[in-house]
């Protein structure tokens, strides 16, 4: 079986695989920022 790159397709794809690895990258954000706003709460003793 030969594989063949398909330049066309790829470019179809992206904006897809953009809206992905954005998507990962803001909920990361929402974690770190919970986290660190949860440190703030509960830490002054």
């Amino acid at each position: 079986m030969k594989m063949k790159f398909d330049f066309d397709a790829m470019l179809a794809v992206l904006p897809k695989a953009l809206e992905g690895w954005l998507g990962v990258f803001v909920v990361i954000g929402i974690i770190i920022v919970a986290t660190y706003l949860l440190n703030w709460i509960f830490s002054k003793r």
